[in-house]
């Protein structure tokens, strides 16, 4: 898609792309994205905080004063983009982990979304998930008041999003559907990272699972048929969970994503072998000065390396590139998935370009590609301003895919 603001930053211009795609289901108005935007001085971190704060703190204050005037749908609304907007400000800042602004950004945002989602009917719930002596954040969603069992999605962000997001990239689709929505943050993501410095870990299974242990025994959900979606990063972590834990009914890779490692092991000519080496080397000034000149000249690699330092707990770039060879699907993992799988491609994914098609091809269970397009408005990345249009469809599959579940549930009981 054409880059409508920030002509010289693909990052600036995707994350711009982000919230204007948020619209669709109440996270952002296109006035206010435009607005800001136009503020910002192209490719500065500290411009791009300090006007999506601005806009942030003004529309959260507005929301505080709606409430207690006693009118909750314009004060949900408010928290809402204010949430998303305080998501914005502190998204290129974690380069400086200890950053206090990074900190009280991401807290306000989690603040005014607990807000929003105190004012909606049913009202969505914040939620503790057992796991590893701990818990992971989320929220439960209802699809009404009954407590009877529904159709369930478990979803999850990736490698930058955080689980209040997820209320913009398929939960309130779900809810609309009638299904049961239960979204959460795994180590590596935010809640759990600001919370406790737990970082990203490749076995996301073990992660999956206590999610799944927590929901199955909730009474709102049918635990003959429960999804799993992961957005991003995500669409290789819930693929790899659903190759290890069986009791899914259907797993969604929003995009798919088949192997990290060629992000960094592209950065060089040559065999993937050798590079692989000089990444886990105890010492390489050359790739380190490499990594350093690469970092300057791109926009996207500044960005990812810095924020990936930060939640893969790495303390150099090249131990970063060394992290990311563990996180693939490659060598067997995808095809011991057995539950049908949808994988969505963007085709002009700025991040994971073919992958999808990568693990489509290995798959061996059921399966369906899906492919977005530039005629459609949704060639980037995890369809980000297509929202409406790329949920539709996903839930579309997930309506067949889980009532073909039902039905065959019937057909052995009967």
């Amino acid at each position: 898609m054409e880059r409508l603001l920030f002509p010289g930053d693909p990052q600036f211009w995707y994350e711009t792309l982000r919230s204007f795609g948020h619209i669709a289901y109440g996270g952002a108005d296109f006035g206010e994205v435009v607005a800001t935007s136009r503020r910002i001085t192209e490719g500065d971190y500290g411009s791009w905080h300090d006007e999506w704060l601005t806009t942030a703190d003004r529309l959260a204050g507005e929301a505080a004063q709606a409430l207690a005037a006693g009118h909750p749908v314009s004060a949900r609304d408010g928290f809402l983009r204010a949430s998303n907007y305080y998501r914005s400000a502190e998204f290129f800042l974690h380069g400086h982990p200890c950053d206090p602004r990074h900190e009280h950004a991401y807290e306000r945002s989690v603040d005014c979304f607990r807000s929003a989602a105190a004012l909606f009917s049913p009202r969505i719930e914040p939620v503790q998930i057992p796991y590893e002596g701990t818990t992971l954040p989320g929220y439960l969603y209802r699809a009404d008041t009954l407590g009877e069992p529904h159709p369930t999605v478990v979803m999850h962000n990736g490698f930058d999003g955080t689980a209040e997001e997820m209320h913009f990239f398929g939960a309130m689709a779900g809810v609309e559907r009638g299904y049961t929505v239960l979204v959460f943050d795994g180590p590596g993501q935010p809640g759990p990272l600001h919370r406790e410095g737990l970082v990203f870990r490749p076995d996301w299974e073990n992660v999956v699972g206590p999610v799944l242990d927590f929901a199955m025994k909730l009474p709102e959900v049918d635990s003959r048929r429960v999804a799993l979606l992961g957005n991003s990063m995500g669409g290789l972590l819930a693929p790899r969970a659903a190759a290890f834990d069986h009791r899914l009914s259907a797993v969604v890779a929003l995009d798919g994503v088949y192997d990290l490692g060629p992000a960094v092991t592209n950065l060089l000519p040559g065999e993937r072998s050798e590079t692989e080496r000089r990444l886990r080397a105890d010492s390489d000034p050359e790739f380190d000065a490499l990594l350093d000149r690469l970092t300057t000249e791109n926009p996207v690699l500044r960005w990812a390396i810095n924020h990936g330092m930060y939640v893969m707990g790495a303390a150099t770039p090249r131990a970063f590139g060394a992290a990311y060879l563990d996180y693939h699907l490659r060598d067997g993992i995808a095809s011991q998935i057995r539950c049908p799988a949808l994988i969505c491609d963007a085709a002009e994914d700025l991040f994971f370009g073919g992958q999808a098609r990568q693990l489509y091809d290995d798959l061996t269970c059921p399966k369906t590609f899906l492919e977005f397009t530039a005629e459609e408005g949704a060639d980037a990345h995890c369809q980000a301003g297509a929202q409406r249009l790329a949920l539709a469809r996903i839930y579309d599959w997930l309506d067949d895919t889980l009532a073909a579940t039902r039905d065959s549930v019937r057909a052995l009981a009967d």
